[in-house]
């Protein structure tokens, strides 16, 4: 069964904020490093914006319009000391999900195995 919409987006900050660790970017850079970095990974660039959005909202991230290209500005993000806080907070959640998951996938073959 796969997991529900809401769900699969539950670490999407985490993921956001780990592309923007590597530098300024804008939002459609973000979808591109995350569909290629992760493949199982889909998300969509509306709760990418989304999520951006509410990243900014909260001071995690900051915003300014990119001209120097041609063609229309762009929005190009990046992390505040707020955010990098966060980024270290989701780390420690994820390793702690991490072992979570590795409990029950020993204990589950531990099981099967009998």
């Amino acid at each position: 069964m796969p997991p529900k919409r809401k769900q699969q987006y539950r670490h999407m900050p985490a993921f956001i904020l780990l592309a923007l660790a590597e530098g300024p970017i804008h939002g459609g850079a973000i979808h591109t490093v995350l569909a290629e970095r992760m493949p199982l990974y889909k998300p969509d660039t509306s709760a990418i914006y989304r999520t951006l959005q509410q990243l900014e909202q909260d001071g995690e991230v900051v915003s300014e319009w990119d001209t120097s290209k041609s063609g229309p500005a762009r929005k190009r993000y990046q992390l505040t000391g707020a955010g990098w806080k966060k980024l270290e907070y989701w780390r420690e959640d994820i390793e702690m999900r991490i072992a979570n998951l590795q409990y029950f996938l020993t204990t589950y073959q531990a099981i099967v195995k009998g």
